[in-house]
């Protein structure tokens, strides 16, 4: 019973440095579409005066999920609600968050480059797209080095954690 016990914990204190490991491996690859993301988006509102709704489900088109489930989420409720544009947008970021693997700081881009979204002429939406676009080069800069840093650590803190509760206990 003993050992079963301790394979159980061991189990689990290895799936949770590992799905830590996942979460630092697909925070670049999530800020890397949303970069395509925005890309795609000034190019449907700026060169082809497209909407906003229909751009948005364009880009939920062309990019893997969860990234597009937060454009096509949004192209929907924008069809739906007439209300404030940053109202469906917020309300969308607090769906699509939990599904990410995004820190604080692009939720904040995202956030400030929701605000402006729809509120300016052309030239001042490109500026606003092409500020996000810069922070989300910064952020990405860091996302690498934090999964070069962390990632086999996540894995083999979870692996030794679950050996040493095992040791102690036992």
């Amino acid at each position: 019973m003993k050992w079963i016990g301790a394979l159980l914990l061991l189990s689990a204190t290895t799936w949770v440095g590992f799905e830590f490991a996942r979460k630092l491996n697909e925070r670049p690859k999530q800020i890397r579409q949303l970069k395509n993301a925005l890309q795609i988006l000034e190019a449907e509102i700026l060169y082809g005066q497209t909407p906003i709704i229909e751009a948005c489900a364009t880009v939920s088109k062309q990019l893997p999920k969860p990234v597009s489930w937060f454009f096509a989420s949004f192209s929907k409720d924008l069809r739906k609600q007439s209300g404030d544009l940053y109202e469906v947008w917020q309300a969308n970021m607090n769906r699509f968050w939990p599904f990410a693997s995004l820190g604080k700081n692009e939720r904040e881009i995202l956030e400030q480059f929701g605000r402006t979204l729809g509120q300016h002429d052309f030239s001042q939406q490109q500026k606003h797209i092409h500020l996000a676009l810069t922070h989300l080069d910064r952020e990405l800069e860091e996302a690498i080095d934090y999964q070069y840093r962390y990632s086999k650590m996540a894995k083999s803190l979870g692996v030794l954690t679950g050996l040493l509760v095992i040791l102690l206990l036992i």
